[in-house]
C-alpha cells in the first residue's frame, strides 16, 4: 500500500498527534455509507494550545495556526479509524467554529488555516465545502473547533 499522504506530511514537516480518548458520550468518528463523519476536535496539541476568544485573546494568525492544529488532530482520528490517510478519497466538508469576541468577523480567515492545509496535504481531494462560524464559547475554552465529513475508499 502506498504511503503517499504520510510522505506528504513528512515533506511539510508535519506529524500526526496521538488520538486522545473521547471526552464525552460520543465516538471520534462514525462511518455511514462510505462517509466518515469526524467529531469536532479542539485547538490543543502537545506543543501549543490556543484558548480564548479571537479578537481579544487570540490573533487571526494564531487562530489560523489553531485551525491547523485542529485539522491535524482530526487527521489523526481518520488515520486511526481507516488505517491510513491514503484511504481518504476526498474531504467533503469542513465545519469550523471560532470562539469570537462579538465584534470579530474574520472567522473565514481563521478557518482558512485548516482549509489551506487540507489542500496542501491532499491536493484537489482536500478541496471541500465549508462552514466558518463564530461561537460565544467552545469546550474547554478552545479558540477553534473543527469537524469533517470525509469520503473513504471502500
Amino acid at each position: 500500500m502506498s504511503n503517499r499522504i504520510e510522505s506528504r506530511l513528512a515533506e511539510l514537516n508535519l506529524a500526526l498527534p496521538p488520538v486522545p480518548a473521547a471526552a464525552g458520550s460520543y465516538e471520534h468518528a462514525v462511518i455511514d455509507h462510505g462517509l466518515l463523519h469526524v467529531s469536532g476536535g479542539l485547538s490543543f496539541s502537545e506543543a501549543k494550545s490556543y484558548k480564548g476568544k479571537l479578537g481579544v485573546d487570540v490573533s487571526t494568525e494564531e487562530g489560523q495556526e489553531a485551525a491547523r492544529i485542529c485539522l491535524l488532530n482530526r487527521l489523526a482520528v481518520i488515520d486511526d479509524m481507516v488505517g491510513s490517510l491514503d484511504n481518504v478519497e476526498r474531504i467533503v466538508s469542513l465545519q469550523g467554529y471560532v470562539q469570537s469576541a462579538p465584534e470579530f468577523v474574520d472567522q473565514p480567515a481563521v478557518i482558512n488555516g485548516a482549509s489551506e492545509l487540507a489542500i496542501e496535504i491532499f491536493g484537489d481531494a482536500g478541496r471541500h465545502a465549508r462552514v466558518a462560524l463564530g461561537a460565544a464559547a467552545l469546550p474547554l475554552n478552545a479558540a477553534v473547533e473543527i469537524s469533517l465529513v470525509v469520503r473513504i475508499r471502500a
